[in-house]
Parts: structure tokens; sequence; C-alpha cells
């Protein structure tokens, strides 16, 4: 009787456990299936992320018109940067959207994708219709693609 006791609430300990790892699976399944997908930012605004490879497909030989921005800091900018990039920090962009051409397909990145995602929302918000997301110059830099 002891041993059944024991084993009913080694039991009742498991289930909170076992319900938080499916809603955790379930979490990061949801994050991996969407990671790529293009992501709705306001009416008509649509914010895609676009890989290294992509980006040089598509615009690495300047046929295609855009601007790319590096929203990193400025030290980080002096520090090395893809060829062609402006520097304008995501904590100045708001200030700055003037700089940047409304006209023209806008690529933004920083060093691992978490300002870029940020300045991206910005650039949608104030109205952009063709924004990328370039992500990380650590990932552009770890596939082999130059910096400056």
């Amino acid at each position: 009787m002891a041993k059944q006791r024991k084993s009913q609430r080694m039991t009742q300990r498991k289930w909170p456990l076992m319900a938080a790892a499916v809603v955790l699976v379930g979490i990061v399944a949801v994050i991996l299936v969407t990671r790529n997908t293009p992501c709705c930012a306001t009416e008509g605004q649509i914010i895609e992320d676009i890989a290294p490879a992509a980006y040089v497909e598509q615009f690495g030989n300047g046929s295609a018109d855009h601007v790319l921005i590096d929203v990193r800091t400025p030290e980080e900018f002096a520090s090395g940067h893809i060829a062609g990039a402006v520097n304008i920090p995501v904590d100045a962009l708001q200030d700055r959207l003037s700089e940047v051409s409304r006209e023209r397909t806008v690529v933004v990145y920083c060093r691992s994708g978490n300002r870029s995602a940020t300045a991206s929302q910005i650039l949608a918000q104030a109205g952009y219709s063709d924004v990328r997301d370039l992500g990380g110059i650590n990932a552009w830099s770890e596939q082999g693609y130059p910096v400056q």
C-alpha cells in the first residue's frame, strides 16, 4: 500500500513537468515554423527576412535599387561593416527616417539580429513598404561574406 501511494505521488509530480515540457515544445515549434515567414507589421507593410546568400544574389551586383542600413553603434560600424552600408543606429532611426528613401527596398542588419528586427518594425510602422531584415553581421561573416 505504501509503495502504491509513493507511486501515485511520483506520477502526480510528473504531470506538471510533462505539461510544461509539452507547452515549451509547442512554443519552440511555433517559433521555428514562423522564423522565416514574412511578418505583417502593419496594414500593407511586410517585413521579410533575407538570408546572406539571398541578399548577395538579389542585391550583390548593384543592379537592384536598395539601401543597406547597419543599425549598430558607430563604434561597431567602424570595426567592420558590409560594403555599401550606411550607419544609422537603431536608437536614432526614428529621428533619422528622412534620410531613408521610401522609394527603395530597405535592408537592415545589426550584430546578431535583435536590433535589426526592432529597426524593421520602426520602418514598417513609419510606412515603409519594402523592408528586409538581413539579421546579423555575425551570420554574414560566418558564411564567408566580406566586411570592410
